[in-house]
């Protein structure tokens, strides 16, 4: 490998964990804000904003903290269950409701179209590489199990 691809992918590998960290802040940020200008006082619902906001805010700090080689699969893991909870959260928000709880559209604005671009910017990045070393995790084992099962004949 070239000292030039080297470089390109490690830039990559740079560029889409700070763009991946940025989404998780905007996300967080958009939360938290929601939460203090009132859904703080809906019911279950308020909690489950706070949460959300923290979660994503914390993920961001640990992937911008994380060793500087790719990011830990668990914080991948992690990351895209929050994006896809809060995603869920809204799509159920706006067809049968959450606890009671409705919204219409892209409301409140605009912070609803800016938590759902982050959250799917997270997914886009960190889906396609989770997968790849799931699968990667998945084959080494069976390669691992069917060695000890000839082992074993």
């Amino acid at each position: 490998m070239t000292l030039a691809r080297t470089t390109l992918r490690a830039a990559t590998r740079i560029g889409v964990r700070l763009t991946v960290v940025a989404a998780l802040a905007v996300s967080g940020t958009v939360h938290a804000q929601l939460y203090l200008d009132g859904y703080r006082s809906v019911p279950t619902i308020g909690v489950m904003f706070l949460i959300q906001g923290a979660a994503s805010i914390a993920l961001a700090v640990l992937l911008l903290l994380s060793p500087p080689g790719g990011i830990p699969v668990v914080l991948r893991l992690a990351a895209v269950g929050v994006a896809l909870g809060a995603l869920v959260g809204f799509g159920a928000s706006r067809t049968v409701g959450v606890f009671g709880f409705t919204e219409h559209g892209l409301r409140p604005a605009p912070q609803a179209a800016l938590s759902v671009l982050a959250e799917l910017t997270v997914l886009a990045l960190l889906t396609p590489p989770l997968l790849r070393a799931l699968a990667a995790g998945w084959s080494a084992r069976a390669r691992t199990a069917a060695m000890r099962s000839d082992a074993a004949r």
